[in-house]
């Protein structure tokens, strides 16, 4: 399969819980992460062409935990395997400084440790 993304996932491997930032309630958990999206697997379909502003955790090399509260825009949802469950697309719009850095450095120690590489 050939990838045609801008910047490729890193599927997680721990659950890691994604809150809506407005509302406070659970969006559902990462699926994976890149650079400029990430893949929500939630327990309802997002809506068409929204945007949302959501936050979840990251630890850092230390395993200290970094909340990331990120703007996104949705771009495609699909039923997931798991009735019930949906896949949302995300791509990100608004990501401070601070936010870019915890992910950049927890995308580059995942691709370190993902297997095959």
């Amino acid at each position: 399969m050939v990838e045609h993304r801008r910047a490729p996932r890193i599927r997680v491997g721990e659950a890691i819980q994604v809150t809506n930032a407005i509302t406070g309630e659970i969006a559902g958990r990462v699926g994976n992460l890149s650079l400029d999206g990430m893949m929500l697997v939630a327990n309802r379909p997002a809506r068409e062409d929204t945007l949302y502003q959501l936050s979840f955790n990251l630890a850092d090399d230390r395993g200290r935990m970094h909340t990331l509260e990120i703007g996104m825009h949705e771009q495609w949802t699909e039923s997931a395997n798991v009735p019930g469950q949906h896949w949302v697309g995300l791509r990100f719009i608004d990501i401070g400084s601070d936010e870019q850095a915890v992910l950049n450095a927890w995308l580059a120690r995942s691709r370190q440790t993902a297997p095959g590489t």
